[in-house]
């Protein structure tokens, strides 16, 4: 395993209570070969606190290759998500439910696809939690839910930006509406005890060496000693998360958050926009590169925003981030430096 990774895994640290509660519990876990999911399966089989994990999944084998050191622990099912939850005899205490696209090509090249992928394969969870009375639910949504927002006011939970109906972009966003309306709904008429993370962008040690978001094309350039060209003029603005702080929120929010409740996962501090972030990374890293801009179709891209995350009923949880900017930046690089 990579070093940095490994480093991550092996400070990754739940309080007592929440590790208790986890202790010989199985949890069923979507999307598990992507970042957040394998993060996940690592972070929680590394506390040694006899957690199994059933693992729906596209391809077995690069499953199988992903999570060889944890193959004691683990349940692995090739299947069709959307199908999984009616027809699997396994059984649950928790699930946490990750799989989504992550690729904005995707989402505007087959927008039917993603909105109906967001819906269905929720409801086939939130159907399955039913049935079965599973302990507690996390659905994984993302700061896209919030649309577009034009100003840096820090934003609660309870409010809703601008999302164009007519782009196939916005197939994204308003399946990650759709299924937390589900959810809310399941949670008010049939007590199901599902939680909703909305994930900042999250970044670390284990992404995909073909990621093509910017902080992972960023990270590359100064690596090599290039220029970081912007194809916008970089003012849509975020905070960010770590991969294991990413990961703590959702147990924080699994087993002590509130049934039907949504809860902002980003680190404070860390809001700034595109071109701040390039301009960061280039300081810190190489100073001898350029930031500049190189506009050209972007309508791959979610649309121009800035929405600055405000975490505090996460933070009221108990959950505190591990790194602050500059160490998530830090790693993140030297991440990718040890994998070429």
């Amino acid at each position: 395993m990579n070093r940095i990774l490994e480093e991550d895994i092996k400070a990754f640290s739940l309080p007592q209570e929440l590790a208790d509660e986890l202790r010989g519990t199985t949890i069923m876990i979507t999307g598990a070969t992507g970042l957040i999911g394998s993060t996940l399966v690592r972070c929680l089989y590394s506390l040694e606190l006899g957690v199994r994990f059933v693992l729906p999944v596209r391809s077995r084998e690069k499953a199988e290759a992903m999570f060889a050191r944890e193959a004691d622990a683990v349940t692995i099912v090739e299947t069709d998500l959307c199908k999984f939850f009616d027809e699997t005899p396994s059984s649950a205490d928790y699930i946490i439910h990750c799989a989504s696209p992550t690729d904005g090509k995707y989402m505007s090249s087959y927008p039917v696809e993603t909105f109906m992928l967001a819906v269905d394969s929720t409801r086939g969870m939130l159907e399955y939690a039913r049935r079965k009375g599973v302990k507690g639910l996390v659905y994984v949504s993302s700061i896209e839910y919030y649309g577009q927002v034009f100003d840096d006011e820090p934003i609660g939970e309870a409010y809703m930006g601008f999302v164009n109906r007519r782009s196939a972009r916005s197939s994204y966003p308003l399946g990650k509406q759709a299924a937390e309306y589900l959810s809310v709904s399941y949670a008010l008429e049939y007590d199901v005890p599902v939680k909703i993370a909305r994930l900042t962008q999250v970044f670390g040690a284990g992404i995909s060496r073909s990621d093509n978001r910017v902080f992972a094309q960023f990270a590359r350039s100064v690596i090599a000693g290039e220029n970081i060209y912007l194809h916008t003029e970089g003012t849509s603005a975020k905070p960010y998360c770590y991969t294991t702080d990413a990961v703590s929120a959702l147990m924080f929010i699994m087993l002590k958050g509130l049934a039907g409740e949504a809860y902002n996962v980003a680190t404070p501090g860390t809001y700034m926009t595109i071109r701040e972030l390039a301009e960061m990374m280039r300081n810190l890293f190489n100073k001898k590169i350029d930031v500049e801009v190189t506009l050209y179709d972007c309508t791959s891209y979610a649309s121009v925003t800035t929405v600055n995350l405000d975490s505090r009923r996460l933070q009221s949880l108990g959950w505190r981030p591990r790194y602050g900017m500059e160490q998530m930046l830090t790693r993140l690089v030297d991440y990718l430096k040890s994998e070429n």
